[in-house]
Protein backbone atom coordinates (compact mmCIF):
# COMPACT_ATOMS: atom_id res chain seq x y z
CA UNK A 1 0.00 0.00 0.00
CA UNK A 2 1.52 3.29 -1.07
CA UNK A 3 1.01 6.74 0.35
CA UNK A 4 -1.34 7.64 -2.50
CA UNK A 5 -3.45 4.46 -2.45
CA UNK A 6 -6.20 6.06 -0.39
CA UNK A 7 -6.33 8.94 -2.86
CA UNK A 8 -6.58 6.43 -5.72
CA UNK A 9 -9.36 4.56 -3.93
CA UNK A 10 -11.34 7.76 -3.42
CA UNK A 11 -10.71 8.82 -7.01
CA UNK A 12 -12.05 5.53 -8.37
CA UNK A 13 -15.16 5.92 -6.22
CA UNK A 14 -15.66 9.47 -7.50
CA UNK A 15 -15.45 8.22 -11.09
CA UNK A 16 -17.90 5.37 -10.43
CA UNK A 17 -20.41 7.61 -8.64
CA UNK A 18 -20.21 10.23 -11.38
CA UNK A 19 -21.06 7.57 -13.97
CA UNK A 20 -23.90 6.39 -11.75
CA UNK A 21 -25.25 9.96 -11.64
CA UNK A 22 -24.94 10.18 -15.45
CA UNK A 23 -27.01 7.00 -15.90
CA UNK A 24 -29.67 8.24 -13.46
CA UNK A 25 -29.80 11.56 -15.33
CA UNK A 26 -30.26 9.69 -18.60
CA UNK A 27 -33.09 7.64 -17.07
CA UNK A 28 -34.86 10.78 -15.83
CA UNK A 29 -34.40 12.53 -19.17
CA UNK A 30 -35.95 9.58 -21.02
CA UNK A 31 -38.83 8.98 -18.60
CA UNK A 32 -41.33 9.92 -21.33
CA UNK A 33 -39.46 8.59 -24.39
CA UNK A 34 -41.71 6.19 -26.26
CA UNK A 35 -39.45 5.90 -29.32
CA UNK A 36 -36.02 4.87 -28.05
CA UNK A 37 -35.20 1.97 -30.38
CA UNK A 38 -36.73 0.02 -33.24
CA UNK A 39 -37.29 -3.72 -32.86
CA UNK A 40 -36.81 -6.35 -35.58
CA UNK A 41 -40.43 -5.85 -36.78
CA UNK A 42 -39.86 -2.13 -37.39
CA UNK A 43 -41.91 -1.00 -34.36
CA UNK A 44 -40.76 1.61 -31.89
CA UNK A 45 -39.77 0.38 -28.42
CA UNK A 46 -39.84 2.68 -25.37
CA UNK A 47 -36.72 3.54 -23.42
CA UNK A 48 -35.60 0.89 -20.91
CA UNK A 49 -34.23 1.96 -17.53
CA UNK A 50 -30.50 1.40 -17.14
CA UNK A 51 -28.78 0.33 -13.90
CA UNK A 52 -25.12 0.52 -12.84
CA UNK A 53 -23.41 -2.40 -11.09
CA UNK A 54 -20.29 -1.70 -9.04
CA UNK A 55 -17.58 -4.11 -7.92
CA UNK A 56 -14.31 -4.01 -6.06
CA UNK A 57 -11.48 -3.04 -8.37
CA UNK A 58 -9.06 -5.83 -7.49
CA UNK A 59 -11.28 -8.89 -7.28
CA UNK A 60 -10.10 -10.73 -10.38
CA UNK A 61 -6.70 -9.33 -11.24
CA UNK A 62 -3.37 -11.08 -10.85
CA UNK A 63 -2.27 -8.61 -8.19
CA UNK A 64 -5.33 -9.51 -6.14
CA UNK A 65 -4.52 -13.24 -6.26
CA UNK A 66 -0.87 -12.55 -5.48
CA UNK A 67 -1.79 -10.32 -2.55
CA UNK A 68 -4.15 -12.98 -1.15
CA UNK A 69 -1.49 -15.68 -1.58
CA UNK A 70 0.93 -13.54 0.42
CA UNK A 71 -1.56 -13.28 3.27
CA UNK A 72 -3.13 -9.95 2.40
CA UNK A 73 -6.83 -9.40 2.11
CA UNK A 74 -6.84 -7.91 -1.39
CA UNK A 75 -9.67 -5.88 -2.79
CA UNK A 76 -8.45 -2.57 -1.38
CA UNK A 77 -7.90 -0.87 -4.72
CA UNK A 78 -11.17 0.97 -4.95
CA UNK A 79 -14.30 0.44 -6.97
CA UNK A 80 -15.21 0.22 -10.63
CA UNK A 81 -18.28 -0.14 -12.76
CA UNK A 82 -18.66 -3.80 -13.68
CA UNK A 83 -21.60 -3.36 -16.07
CA UNK A 84 -24.52 -1.21 -17.08
CA UNK A 85 -27.62 -3.34 -17.52
CA UNK A 86 -31.15 -2.67 -18.68
CA UNK A 87 -34.10 -3.18 -16.35
CA UNK A 88 -36.32 -5.93 -17.79
CA UNK A 89 -39.50 -4.95 -15.98
CA UNK A 90 -42.57 -4.56 -18.14
CA UNK A 91 -43.54 -1.27 -19.72
CA UNK A 92 -46.50 0.56 -18.25
CA UNK A 93 -49.46 0.75 -20.63
CA UNK A 94 -51.19 4.16 -20.56
CA UNK A 95 -54.47 4.86 -22.31
CA UNK A 96 -53.85 7.70 -24.75
CA UNK A 97 -55.62 7.12 -28.09
CA UNK A 98 -54.44 10.52 -29.42
CA UNK A 99 -50.76 9.51 -29.28
CA UNK A 100 -49.13 8.48 -32.56
CA UNK A 101 -47.56 5.55 -30.67
CA UNK A 102 -50.90 4.14 -29.47
CA UNK A 103 -51.82 0.60 -30.44
CA UNK A 104 -55.18 -0.41 -31.93
CA UNK A 105 -56.81 -0.31 -28.49
CA UNK A 106 -55.46 3.17 -27.71
CA UNK A 107 -52.74 2.18 -25.22
CA UNK A 108 -49.19 3.53 -25.33
CA UNK A 109 -46.24 1.62 -23.83
CA UNK A 110 -44.34 3.99 -21.54
CA UNK A 111 -40.74 3.55 -20.31
CA UNK A 112 -40.19 1.55 -17.12
CA UNK A 113 -38.59 4.56 -15.42
CA UNK A 114 -39.95 5.51 -12.00
CA UNK A 115 -38.89 9.12 -11.25
CA UNK A 116 -39.17 8.51 -7.49
CA UNK A 117 -36.75 5.57 -7.63
CA UNK A 118 -34.41 7.54 -9.85
CA UNK A 119 -34.35 10.45 -7.40
CA UNK A 120 -33.55 8.03 -4.58
CA UNK A 121 -30.67 6.59 -6.59
CA UNK A 122 -29.48 10.09 -7.45
CA UNK A 123 -29.47 11.17 -3.80
CA UNK A 124 -27.59 7.98 -2.86
CA UNK A 125 -24.98 8.58 -5.56
CA UNK A 126 -24.63 12.23 -4.55
CA UNK A 127 -24.12 11.35 -0.87
CA UNK A 128 -21.53 8.72 -1.76
CA UNK A 129 -19.75 11.23 -4.00
CA UNK A 130 -19.69 13.79 -1.17
CA UNK A 131 -18.40 11.22 1.31
CA UNK A 132 -15.55 10.33 -1.01
CA UNK A 133 -14.68 14.00 -1.53
CA UNK A 134 -14.53 14.35 2.26
CA UNK A 135 -12.28 11.29 2.56
CA UNK A 136 -10.04 12.64 -0.19
CA UNK A 137 -9.77 16.04 1.53
CA UNK A 138 -8.95 14.37 4.87
CA UNK A 139 -6.21 12.33 3.21
CA UNK A 140 -4.85 15.42 1.53
CA UNK A 141 -4.80 17.24 4.88
CA UNK A 142 -2.91 14.38 6.53
CA UNK A 143 -0.34 14.37 3.74
CA UNK A 144 0.13 18.14 4.05
CA UNK A 145 0.63 17.83 7.82
CA UNK A 146 3.16 15.07 7.24
CA UNK A 147 5.09 17.35 4.91
CA UNK A 148 5.08 20.13 7.55
CA UNK A 149 6.80 17.81 10.03
CA UNK A 150 9.91 17.85 7.88
CA UNK A 151 10.17 21.67 7.87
Amino acid sequence: MTIFSSLNTSASALTAQRLRMDVVSSNIANAETTRATIDEDGNYVPYRRKMVSLESKDTNGFSSFLQRAQGGKGGSGGVRVSEITEDDTAFEMVYNPASPDANEEGYVAMPNVDPLREMTDLISATRSYEANVTAMNATKGMLQKALEIGK
